[in-house]
């Protein structure tokens, strides 16, 4: 961390890690280094279903995730999450159910990724298979425009989808276009005249 903040070019740090992985000592640090630089602790969270995060081998379940955000508080730095949409088994209601957790966490920043599938992973023959099923356009950015309406307008949006190479891609070939997906997202809250936190509840 020091030798990036000794680069001109570096004016803060944004540090991504598990919410296994944050023991006191390393928030420590981290509240330390919130003192010299603006700093955001982004945590991977993806859902807030441990069945889940137990089919992604994740490690940890939900419990880790709030754990390690509430010991995060008030250290002067900034608390963002990662959130995966289109996790098998995963229903609308079940992924409107981590957004209302998310709103419920009260974070700074988001970042949603569209499940996809990569070559060369365990998830590649499944998907292949049919075994797992991988959305369609239309269908995210529904499930995507439901999601942001239940997440507080306070929170930083920092990404709606997620990409890997086109080489490396089995699919959905739709996520390579992001914007598309930026158009289709801002078409379909104008079409609802609706607006990311208008469903936030409590």
């Amino acid at each position: 961390y020091e030798a990036a903040l000794e680069h001109s070019g570096v004016v803060g740090l944004v540090i991504g890690t598990r919410p296994d992985c944050v023991p006191d000592d390393v928030l420590e640090l981290l509240t330390e280094m919130a003192s010299q630089t603006y700093l955001l602790v982004e945590y991977g969270m993806q859902t807030a279903h441990d069945r889940s995060l137990e089919w992604m081998n994740r490690g940890h379940g939900h419990e880790a995730t709030c754990d390690g955000i509430e010991r995060s508080r008030n250290r002067n730095f900034g608390i963002g999450v990662h959130i995966m949409l289109g996790l098998p088994g995963e229903t609308p209601e079940d992924m409107m159910y981590t957004a209302d957790e998310v709103a419920r966490l009260k974070i700074d920043a988001i970042k949603i990724h569209n499940l996809y599938a990569v070559r060369n992973t365990p998830m590649a023959s499944d998907v292949e298979s049919g075994k797992v099923r991988l959305l369609a356009f239309k269908e995210y950015i529904t499930l995507l425009v439901d999601f942001l309406a239940r997440i507080p307008a306070t929170v930083r949006v920092e990404r709606i989808s997620g990409d890997v190479p086109k080489d490396y891609l089995i699919g959905p070939a739709w996520c390579l276009d992001k914007p598309a997906i930026r158009e289709a997202v801002h078409a379909e809250f104008q079409r609802r005249d609706s607006w990311q936190g208008c469903r936030v509840t409590g």
